[in-house]
C-alpha cells in the first residue's frame, strides 16, 4: 500500500492535539499493516493560497478545525471533496446548510428531548435593497417580552441560531436584560431557548467517528476546570443512552468530529447544543480526557486511509424519519433503530475489528508517550499559552498532577 497523507486544517488554537497526533503517528511508522502492506501516514499542514478548481492534490483526508469559520479553506475543503475525492473531516457542505437551528429542527423530528426553541427575527434590518420594504411589508410586529412571558418562564437562553464558541449566549433572568441583549444582538438571527435549572448533570461527550466520549461537565467553573475528573457521574443506562444521541446526531449530518452537550434533569437526557464545527480537543481543559482524543483521532483517521473510506455527500433523512413516524415504537427503541443507522454510516464493526487487529499497540503507546520529555514539552507550551508568566510553575504542576493520575489509572497490571 502506498503512503498516505493526512492533512491538518489548523486556525488560531492551540499546539497541543496537533502536536501530539503528530508525535504519534511519527513515533509509530507504519501506522499499520493492510493486505500484508506497511501503512504509513505522513503527516501536514494544510496551507490556504489561491487554487486552481481543476488541480491536483496530495492528501488522502483532512482534519479540518478551520473551514466552518473562514471562506477560502472551506471552498478547497468543497473542492477537495467533489473534485479530488479527499476523505473530510468534518463534511463542510452539512456544517454549512446544517447550522444548530437546523440540528435542532432535526433532532426534534427525530423525537429527541430538545428544550423548547423558538427563532426570533432580527433587531436590526441590513441595509440591503429589498431588505427595508420587504420587512415593512410583510414582518409581523411582535411583542418580544409578551412572547416570553407566555412561551417561557425566566431563565431563558438567548444565543446566535448558527452558533459559534459561546459566541452571544446570554442568560436571561428578566425583561430588563432580555430587551439588552435583543438589543444587542443587531443584525445575527437568535433563538430563544428554556433554561434547564436544578438539573442533575451536564454532560458532553465528544465523538470521533463511532467513537464517543461522555465527560462530566460543570459550565459554572473556568474553562481549564470545566470537565470534572469523574468516570461514574451516569448510571450505565444514562451513558449508554448519551452514546447512542451522540452517534445518532453525528451520523445523521455526517459529522465524524463533533460535540454533543446535554442535560439530565428528572430522568430525561435533553440535548441542548450538539452542532459543533471545532469541538473541544485541548489538554488545557480536556486534562484527562485528552489521551483518549489523541488516540481516538488517530484510530479513526487511520481506519479511513486504510479502507479508502469514501465521502458521504449526501444524507440519508428519510431512513431516520421512517423511524421517527413509527407510532409503534417507544423512544428507546426508536434510539436502538436509529443507531443501527449511525453503526452502518460509521462502519463501526468493521473500524472495531480494525482497531482490534491494527491498533492493539495504541494504548500502551499512547501510555508510553504521555511519560516522555516530548508530552512534557506540549504540556508546558499550553500552559504557557494559557496562563500569565506568574502561574506557569503553577500550572506546570497542575496538569502533571493530572496526568500522573492518568498514568496510574491506565497502568497495565
Amino acid at each position: 500500500m502506498p503512503s498516505k497523507k493526512l492533512g491538518l486544517l489548523i486556525g488560531a488554537e492551540e499546539e497541543d492535539w496537533p502536536s501530539a497526533l503528530e508525535a504519534m503517528y511519527r513515533r509509530h511508522d507504519p501506522v499499520a499493516t493492510v493486505n500484508g502492506e506497511p501503512l504509513h501516514v505522513q503527516v501536514e499542514r494544510v496551507r490556504v493560497h489561491p487554487f486552481n478548481l481543476r488541480a491536483d492534490t496530495s492528501y488522502d483526508a483532512v482534519v479540518d478545525r478551520l473551514g466552518h469559520w473562514q471562506l477560502n479553506p472551506r471552498e478547497w475543503l468543497k473542492k477537495a471533496a467533489l473534485y479530488n475525492g479527499v476523505y473530510l473531516l468534518n463534511n463542510p457542505f452539512t456544517f454549512q446548510s446544517m447550522e444548530k437551528h437546523s440540528a435542532y429542527v432535526a433532532m426534534m423530528r427525530l423525537g429527541l428531548h430538545v428544550p423548547k426553541t423558538w427563532l426570533i427575527p432580527l433587531k436590526t434590518y441590513p441595509e440591503r435593497p429589498g431588505y427595508q420594504e420587504t420587512a415593512s411589508r410583510y414582518y409581523d410586529w411582535f411583542d418580544l417580552p409578551g412572547l416570553v412571558g407566555h412561551e417561557f418562564a425566566y431563565p431563558l437562553y438567548m444565543k446566535p441560531f448558527d452558533g459559534g464558541g459561546w459566541r452571544g449566549v446570554s442568560r436571561i433572568d428578566n425583561e430588563w436584560e432580555l430587551m439588552r441583549a435583543y438589543d444587542a444582538s443587531g443584525q445575527t438571527m437568535m433563538h430563544l431557548q428554556a433554561a434547564l435549572e436544578g438539573f442533575d448533570v451536564f454532560v458532553r461527550a465528544l465523538g470521533i467517528g463511532p467513537q464517543i466520549r461522555p465527560m462530566h461537565y460543570d459550565p459554572s467553573q473556568p474553562l481549564h476546570m470545566r470537565y470534572v475528573i469523574d468516570q461514574d457521574f451516569l448510571s450505565p443506562e444514562k451513558q449508554q443512552e448519551i452514546i447512542r444521541i451522540t452517534k445518532v446526531i453525528n451520523a445523521f449530518f455526517r459529522w465524524e468530529i463533533n460535540s454533543c452537550e446535554a442535560i439530565l434533569k428528572d430522568g430525561l437526557m435533553q440535548p441542548i447544543d450538539y452542532a459543533n464545527a471545532c469541538p473541544d480537543m485541548h489538554l488545557f481543559s480536556l486534562n484527562v480526557n485528552f489521551p483518549w482524543t489523541i488516540k481516538s483521532l488517530l484510530a479513526w483517521t487511520s481506519f479511513c486511509l486504510a479502507t479508502d473510506r469514501q465521502m458521504r455527500l449526501d444524507m440519508n433523512t428519510h431512513d431516520y424519519f421512517a423511524i421517527a413516524d413509527d407510532t409503534e415504537r417507544s423512544y428507546d427503541e426508536k434510539l436502538i433503530a436509529y443507531e443501527a443507522l449511525a453503526d452502518a454510516y460509521f462502519e463501526t464493526a468493521r473500524f472495531e475489528e480494525f482497531r482490534a487487529q491494527q491498533l492493539g499497540w495504541l494504548d500502551e503507546a499512547m501510555w508510553e508517550f504521555v511519560q516522555t520529555p516530548e508530552f512534557d514539552a506540549i504540556l508546558q507550551g499550553i500552559v504557557r499559552a494559557k496562563f500569565p508568566p506568574h502561574e506557569h510553575e503553577q500550572f506546570f504542576a497542575h496538569y502533571r498532577g493530572i496526568m500522573r493520575y492518568w498514568v496510574e489509572q491506565n497502568a497495565k497490571g
